[in-house]
């Protein structure tokens, strides 16, 4: 769902209203989120004082903390990045009953709930953070690809992106030894077939 279309759905009318965009996109495009984001809002117990906003990015997941009624200083968003190696995320959960269905997914120690149409929309974003997390191309969601870049791997001198790996100085290679069998012998126990 798209953050524009969270405004629609926002339990009170200042929580994404022009002062909280008016912080908030600066924020987000710091981050590398792109304008009006695939993002879900997770408001919380008291949405009309604070709640979090969860933006996929190339580099990983944004999760800004919104203050809606700072005292003397109006709105406030405290973000942070946390690369897609680094987020914790729980299993996707799914209960049915009845022709209802309820689901439930936990990302970076907040609980994510959604029944019937909201579940359709918290699975296809889920869908969005596990193809991230697994370095998979990002799904197209309301008709807009998201762009990742691809960092080479480690050791990728080669082109292809494969690196070299010693197996041993060239004479051991040729001996038939590998630093296995040298370890073997360290330690006291001698090849099969001699006799100590």
């Amino acid at each position: 769902m798209r953050l524009s279309a969270w405004r629609a759905v926002a339990p009170n009318r200042d929580a994404l209203g022009p002062k909280v965009t008016a912080v908030l996109e600066p924020v987000l495009a710091t981050l590398g989120s792109e304008t009006d984001p695939d993002s879900w809002v997770i408001w919380g117990d008291d949405p009309a004082t604070k709640y979090t906003i969860l933006v996929p990015t190339a580099a990983g997941l944004a999760v800004c903390a919104v203050r809606i009624n700072v005292p003397q200083e109006g709105p406030r968003v405290g973000a942070k990045l946390v690369r897609w190696g680094k987020v914790q995320l729980s299993e996707l959960s799914i209960e049915s009953q009845a022709g209802h269905r309820l689901l439930t997914f936990q990302i970076e120690q907040h609980v994510m709930r959604g029944v019937d149409d909201e579940a359709d929309r918290m699975a296809a974003f889920v869908g969005l953070v596990f193809a991230a997390v697994d370095g998979r191309p990002l799904p197209t969601l309301n008709g807009r690809a998201v762009k990742r870049p691809r960092a080479k791997p480690k050791g990728a001198s080669r082109p292809g992106g494969t690196a070299r790996r010693s197996l041993g100085s060239p004479a051991r290679v040729r001996a038939g030894g590998d630093r296995r069998q040298g370890d073997r012998r360290e330690r006291g126990s001698s090849p099969a077939g001699s006799s100590g």
